[in-house]
């Protein structure tokens, strides 16, 4: 037993002065770590939404950009298929920026030019660092670019000179499902912040659910959806479904 003993003691102690004289790698990062991320505030939030776009399903964290950024997030993208979609803009005069909740994500390979193809309509824009915070334990990246996407009108610059919903531009239901549903993936508070940092709600808001008349059947978060809609969203007593909207687009012209 005492050889035993004294054998171990030894062999750990060549160990200890073996490693000694190793190479320490600690703070070393694997190769490959990404150095582009993408800030989404709207149905980017979505994880099915986002992984849609992805080669590859992609990890989010919730975080929020600081009012210091300068924009607001407002219903301004009117996209060419007929709906209004999320953006930003630039606060008008007497008026603050806000706070954007959303999320970040890492882009690699291809990545970011299947995005770029998804945001045709918004030009990619640079957050600094300092407007950014992380809203769970998880920390920002310590190096690298974070990229947010911008409403551009053509001819001016970013956030600037942006039409509202309309009733050949609505707010489509099955849109505001997925952003909510994503912000529901971090909590019903941050499904709310988005609702109530977002400018731009409209009565222009037509409920293009799938069996609308009874939501429960296809869209399983719905109920949750339309309680924090109800709550916090203006003009939700406005939306109609297909038909009443129908009418309501035939009066307007």
């Amino acid at each position: 037993m005492r050889v035993l003993r004294f054998l171990t003691v030894a062999t750990i102690l060549a160990v200890l002065a073996g490693n000694a004289g190793a190479e320490d790698f600690w703070g070393r990062k694997l190769a490959g770590q990404p150095v582009n991320f993408i800030f989404g505030y709207g149905s980017l939030i979505n994880t099915a939404s986002r992984n849609a776009t992805a080669n590859a399903p992609i990890h989010a964290i919730p975080v929020r950009v600081s009012v210091a950024f300068g924009y607001i997030r407002c219903w301004n993208e009117r996209a060419p298929s007929g709906f209004t979609a999320l953006g930003l803009r630039r606060p008008e005069v007497g008026e603050s920026a806000m706070t954007i909740n959303g999320v970040l994500y890492p882009v690699q390979g291809n990545d970011m030019a299947a995005f770029d193809a998804r945001e045709a309509g918004y030009e990619r824009v640079e957050v600094p660092r300092a407007d950014i915070e992380a809203l769970s334990w998880e920390r920002l990246p310590e190096v690298g670019q974070i990229w947010v996407y911008v409403t551009h009108a053509p001819g001016k610059p970013p956030g600037v000179g942006l039409e509202p919903p309309s009733t050949m531009f609505p707010i489509l239901q099955s849109y505001v499902d997925v952003v909510i549903e994503g912000g529901l993936e971090y909590g019903p508070d941050f499904a709310r912040e988005i609702i109530e940092t977002t400018k731009g709600w409209s009565p222009d808001w037509l409920n293009d659910r799938e069996l609308a008349r009874r939501p429960w059947v296809v869209t399983k978060n719905y109920n949750a959806v339309d309680k924090l809609l109800a709550a916090s969203a203006p003009f939700f007593a406005d939306r109609l479904l297909s038909e009443p909207y129908a009418v309501k687009r035939l009066m307007a012209k």
